[in-house]
This record gives structure tokens, sequence and C-alpha cells, in this order.
């Protein structure tokens, strides 16, 4: 059984950091690509950030330069680091995993999908 489960959400300050954690359970977690989103409240979901199986980065325009992610494959977990944190970034973070080893930007091309962690950046 498939098992994605998100950690290291929190409150914090405009100018903050946070670092998400995802755990990945049930499958060949090297073999994937893994994706992060976010859904602020009355908004669709948002792709933030994905790597490739081959560790290939790709960012959206609202996150580049301050988030960075990451996969270690030996402990099959997933991260977000968050820097510089604004109040536009409040959302529900979720990652997710697509069963190809390269990514895709819609979240329709994502097989499996954690509960989520929230993340509230105050002004």
């Amino acid at each position: 059984q498939v098992q994605l489960v998100e950690s290291g959400g929190g409150s914090v300050q405009a100018g903050g950091s946070l670092r998400l954690s995802c755990a990945a359970s049930g499958y060949t977690y090297s073999n994937y690509c893994m994706a992060w989103f976010r859904q602020a409240p009355g908004k669709g979901r948002e792709a933030v950030a994905r790597i490739e199986a081959d560790q290939w980065t790709y960012y959206s325009d609202s996150v580049k330069g301050r988030f960075t992610v990451s996969r270690d494959n030996a402990k099959n977990t997933l991260y977000l680091q968050m820097n510089g944190l604004k109040p536009e970034d409040t959302a529900m973070y979720y990652c997710a995993a697509r069963r190809y080893r390269y990514c895709a930007v819609g979240d329709g091309e994502y097989t499996y999908w954690g509960q989520g962690t929230q993340v509230a950046v105050s002004s």
C-alpha cells in the first residue's frame, strides 16, 4: 500500500523558513517523479516544485529562488526547503508521486497524494 506522509508545516512570520518532509512507502520511491503542490483557501491546486528520478528539478515562478526541492532515495523522503516565506505562501502543502521517472505539470498526472501539511505565513 502506497503512503505519503507530510510533516514540517507550521506558522512563521514573513521572511522565515520552514522545511517540509514527505515520507514515502509502499513503492519503489527512487524510480518515480515526486512533486510538491499547494492549495490556498478558495484557490485551485498549484504546482510548486518537482524532482525527477534523476534529480532534475523544476519550480514555479512564484517560488523560484526561495524554495528548494530535494530527495533522499536512501530514506524514501522528499523535502521542500522554504526560505524567504511570504504571506502569499500560506496554503496546505501536498506531496505527490507520479508513476514515471519524468515529471508532468498537471496534478492529474500524479497517482499518489499525501494528506497535506499546513503552512501559515503572517506579515
